[in-house]
Order: structure tokens, then sequence, then C-alpha cells
């Protein structure tokens, strides 16, 4: 077996997401993963609690991301506003050449039900914390959780653009951000 080499986890990961892509995800051992790049199953567990964690591990610096767009905001910005410097600031963490590992990624998750519930819930992490954060800029509860939840649905809708389209996220989330409130601000008009 290979000695301890720097960058051990990037390794695992991209060898387990190649194989995912190409065996299948449940096709897949940690086993063979770890074996792929020379190592044992137990390193692999030393890097990771399970083979899931290989696609969702730095999930914490997206979240930052998203916590740093808000600390960075105006002091007098609407609940709307601070999230889409929440918005701006994340789509940082997906440059345009991140997009070929992201593309992969996601077609892994999309076959798999487990995934996919695991993409979910990691979503509404993001918006409880966005919302925690909110609230303690002094936002009120109800504003808050409607601001957070937005602004996870509109980062969900947009990535799945991104995904697709060779334009840069925080174009694509602006855009999807300005149709929500397109559509709140035509939901408020006094019916004719």
């Amino acid at each position: 077996m290979v000695r301890w080499e720097p960058g051990t986890a990037e390794r695992l990961q991209k060898v387990a997401l190649e194989l995912f892509a190409t065996r299948g995800y449940e096709q897949t051992t940690a086993a063979e993963i770890a074996q792929a790049v020379g190592l044992t199953e137990r390193t692999f567990f030393r890097h990771f609690s399970d083979k899931r964690e290989v696609l969702f591990q730095g999930q914490e610096l997206l979240v930052q991301a998203f916590l740093d767009g808000i600390e960075a905001a105006p002091e007098d910005a609407s609940p709307f506003e601070v999230v889409a410097c929440a918005l701006r600031s994340a789509a940082t963490f997906f440059p345009d050449e991140r997009r070929p590992h992201s593309r992969t990624r996601q077609s892994v998750i999309d076959r798999n039900p487990a995934l996919q519930e695991r993409e979910h819930h990691k979503l509404t992490t993001l918006a409880t914390t966005v919302a925690t954060a909110l609230r303690a800029r002094g936002v009120d509860d109800v504003a808050a959780t409607l601001a957070a939840e937005s602004g996870a649905t509109v980062f969900g809708i947009a990535f799945t653009r991104w995904l697709r389209e060779e334009r840069s996220l925080a174009d694509i989330a602006a855009e999807v951000l300005a149709e929500l409130l397109t559509l709140a601000a035509r939901a408020l008009r006094p019916a004719r």
C-alpha cells in the first residue's frame, strides 16, 4: 500500500466520483475506492464516515460562504437584499472550472433516491442556518424564515441551471431571485 501522501481525501473523492459515475453509487464500495488509490479501507474511513460523505464533504464551506455574504451585507439591507449578498458570496464557491466536477456529482445524486434526499436535507439545513443568521441581524421570525427558504430555493434552481448553462452562478442566481421578486410583486397587485 502507498504510504501517506498529502491530498489523500481529495484523491479518494476524485476516484470515488469516477467509480460512482461509471459503476454506480450502490455498486461501489469504500474498499474499492481506497484500493483504486492504493490505500486501505481503514484509511478511507479515517477521512470519511461513509461513502456518501465523499459526495457531501465541504458542505460547511458552502454554508460559511452564505454566512460570509450575510455578514458583509449592509446593516440597513432588507432580508432579500441580505439573501442576495449571501447568494453572490456562495457563487464564488462554484467557479466555472468546477462545473464538470459538479455535473458528474449531480448525475450520481440524480440516480440515487437516498442521495437526492441527502441533497434536499443539505438545502434545508442551509435555509435554517441562513434564517438563524437573519434573526441575529434583527429580522423578525417570519421574514427571516421566508427570506432564507426563498434563498435556498433560488440557490437550488440557480445551481441546476448553472450545471446546464455556461454562465456564472452569480448571474443565474441574480436572475432567479429577480424572477421570484417579480412574481411576489405581481401577487400583491390588486385584482382587476
